[in-house]
């Protein structure tokens, strides 16, 4: 069975779709089979994806409300990755969830009869908490949380930490941290290096290896449509989610020889 990531943070503008779609991709460089469910009514990881937000015949709106299957709603992108995308129409579905049966888990149910297709299925969460983000954390396996290395950030990261341990405590017991991912990191800032330092102290090797820096390419490459390794794949970006991607691998191969599950407290 695949694994399921939800890439989320409560706090906007972290690099969230950056890292779906760039992990995404570089998983399918090292032959995985993936699947990107973007989950954000604002579609980034759509465009970002290739994919025209504006001229979907299906979206993940059709998935969650009207019950569509994945196998009729996702598309196969230029980057080789199979897409569920979304639009602004996502945002009704927010409203329209709260009064269907099993709401929380319309997501997983959906994603049940295809896991078995992929190696990973990575969920874009919005940035806020909302059914949706409920919806992503019910139907993972596990969480990898981008975050900024600032002051702010580690406020928003405790109450992100305790979001997910209401959620494993009722509705999802498997539910675990996969990493924090360091990202538009700029080692020239002290306050960078500063709560760098204070996220390894606590959370060990919860923490990843790999940290994204701060990289032009990196943020030039969705106005194309492109993931960076296609935009440019010799820029420090693209090599920095090759890295990534090469580090989640090793962890799952890791945790298949030794089964202990670890927690994590905030």
């Amino acid at each position: 069975m695949g694994k399921v990531l939800a890439v989320t943070n409560q706090k906007g503008g972290v690099g969230k779709t950056t890292t779906s779609v760039n992990l995404a991709a570089s998983l399918v460089a090292t032959k995985r089979k993936v699947l990107l469910i973007d989950l954000d009514p604002q579609g980034n990881a759509t465009m970002g994806s290739g994919v025209n937000k504006h001229a979907l015949e299906n979206s993940i709106y059709d998935v969650l409300v009207d019950e569509l299957s994945i196998e009729q709603a996702r598309v196969t992108t230029s980057p080789g990755f199979d897409l569920v995308a979304a639009n602004g129409d996502l945002t009704a579905a927010e409203v329209e969830l709260m009064n269907m049966d099993d709401r929380e888990q319309r997501l997983k149910r959906a994603l049940a009869p295809v896991q078995g297709d992929y190696d990973y299925i990575i969920i874009d969460c919005p940035p806020s908490l909302n059914m949706l983000t409920v919806n992503a954390l019910v139907a993972s396996d596990s969480v990898l949380i981008p975050m900024q290395c600032e002051y702010y950030a580690l406020e928003g990261l405790t109450a992100l930490l305790n979001t997910i341990e209401k959620i494993k405590a009722v509705l999802n017991p498997q539910l675990e941290i996969d990493g924090l991912l360091r990202t538009m990191y700029d080692p020239r800032i002290a306050l960078a290096n500063q709560v760098s330092s204070q996220l390894t102290d606590h959370f060990g090797d919860k923490v990843y290896r790999t940290i994204i820096p701060r990289n032009v390419r990196l943020a030039e490459a969705p106005s194309h449509g492109l993931p960076v390794l296609e935009y440019d794949a010799k820029s420090r970006g693209a090599v920095c989610y090759l890295a990534l991607a090469g580090e989640l691998i090793r962890r799952a191969e890791q945790k298949k020889h030794d089964p202990v599950v670890e927690t994590l407290s905030a």
